[in-house]
């Protein structure tokens, strides 16, 4: 098995036992996925109750849920390139929200601007590059 994964060019996990740490993108997944209030409390019964389950949790995570990395906007939205309108529909509801209360802000709005790369643990920009 090894040696298949090898030639897919899959590697091996280097991490701790019981330490996940080693891809971060399926763990934050996981970790929305088992805070979903309707997370399964016991196993399924039958195969296609587990196949349902999950088609509506990515249905939902993909078409529904608002994404902190990419200013929450849904996944979907991001791929069909509506985020950018959405986007800056959101900061004219901040600006014109701010004009009409300016006492009720204390900094500028939020950056709602597209974002064009998106990563879990972003490097600093003062840290060297290797080559």
């Amino acid at each position: 098995m090894l040696a298949k994964l090898n030639d897919l060019g899959v590697s091996k996990s280097f991490s701790r036992p019981r330490v996940s740490n080693d891809n971060p993108y399926s763990e934050s997944l996981f970790r929305t996925l088992k805070y979903r209030p309707d997370y399964p409390n016991k196993p399924f019964e039958i195969l296609d109750n587990a196949r349902a389950w999950s088609d509506q949790f990515v249905r939902w995570y993909n078409r529904e849920h608002l994404h902190s990395g990419i200013n929450f906007v849904t996944p979907e939205d991001r791929h069909a390139g509506k985020d950018v309108e959405i986007l800056n529909k959101r900061h004219q509801v901040y600006k014109d929200a701010k004009n009409r209360h300016p006492e009720r802000w204390t900094h500028s709005t939020r950056d709602w601007q597209h974002i064009d790369e998106v990563a879990l643990n972003k490097r600093n920009h003062s840290e060297k590059t290797t080559t």
